[in-house]
């Protein structure tokens, strides 16, 4: 049984335990329920295919169901965009040759390094695959931390989350954004449930981080195009920042992450203010890489 098998079972019990039967427009039903959310004859009713065909989806059989069944289980139970995508990558992956072999360190376009410079006055992070950090701005690395510092394989939004403690004290929303990168992470790996660097990555998340493992295994997805982030900074104070995601044309494990505040706004203020401290050096600087725990 392959992984990609395994992950869409698991995503399906997991969608479906979610799913109010009510809302669904089920009928009202006086048998007891032994688990929460709707059960799998239910599904495939509201799918139009057999109990056996979905239970057997759900036991991770080698099926290929066609889009339009996948379209009807997506409606049947609720999903919202990144949930559906992921599941028509879930079930696409396996019938399609992986385009994701390489397992080199990913170097950017010198035209795409010199775009990133453009952005000198403002944060920005240039993620991979994995939410690997590529590249990051003077700016990004004030707001954040200096990736740079770090070991080329530690250089990862997830890791950095989960295995410092920095950003614990830095995110006033630590658990939304922890849980944000979970759910990202988990679309990525659904894009390719092969890939050894990506499943080393989760194996060592799960075995260091017992929060990482507890929202992994809801089994969640999302994707990521636009935000805020509220944080503490230890130079500058409170500030909110939002994010704007631009994927490259040609180049779709490369995402820049474009952080802005409101002008006139404090968190403007506060950008600026940090904005004069990485150029001058006036003040007291974080330190770039907190002690990661054991």
């Amino acid at each position: 049984m392959g992984n990609n098998n395994r992950e869409l079972g698991n995503f399906l019990r997991k969608a479906r335990s979610q799913v109010d039967p009510e809302q669904a427009g089920l009928p009202p039903d006086s048998r007891a329920r032994r688990v929460p959310g709707l059960r799998r004859e239910e599904v495939a009713r509201l799918a139009g295919v057999s109990t056996d065909y979905y239970a057997r989806l759900e036991q991770g059989r080698p099926i290929a169901p066609s889009r339009g069944v996948v379209d009807a289980l997506c409606r049947a139970l609720g999903l919202d965009e990144a949930g559906r995508t992921y599941l028509h990558t879930l079930v696409g992956v396996t019938a399609a040759p992986s385009r994701r072999q390489s397992r080199s360190v990913p170097r950017l376009r010198p035209g795409l390094r010199r775009l990133i410079d453009a952005f000198d006055g403002e944060p920005v992070l240039v993620l991979g695959r994995r939410s690997d950090v590529l590249a990051a701005t003077r700016m990004a690395k004030a707001l954040f931390t200096d990736f740079d510092q770090m070991p080329v394989r530690h250089r990862n939004y997830a890791r950095w989350m989960f295995l410092s403690e920095e950003p614990r004290s830095l995110f006033v929303d630590w658990e939304d954004q922890a849980r944000a990168a979970v759910e990202s992470l988990r679309l990525e790996a659904g894009r390719d449930a092969d890939d050894q660097a990506t499943n080393d990555l989760i194996a060592e998340l799960r075995e260091k981080s017992t929060e990482f493992g507890h929202w992994w295994d809801k089994h969640r997805v999302h994707q990521r195009t636009h935000g805020s982030k509220r944080l503490h900074h230890a130079l500058v104070g409170e500030l909110t920042v939002e994010y704007e995601t631009l994927t490259l044309p040609g180049d779709p494990d490369t995402t820049l992450f474009v952080y802005t505040a409101e002008p006139g706004s404090s968190s403007r203020q506060a950008l600026d203010l940090l904005a004069m401290w990485s150029l001058t050096g006036t003040g007291t600087p974080r330190t770039g890489t907190a002690q990661e725990r054991d």
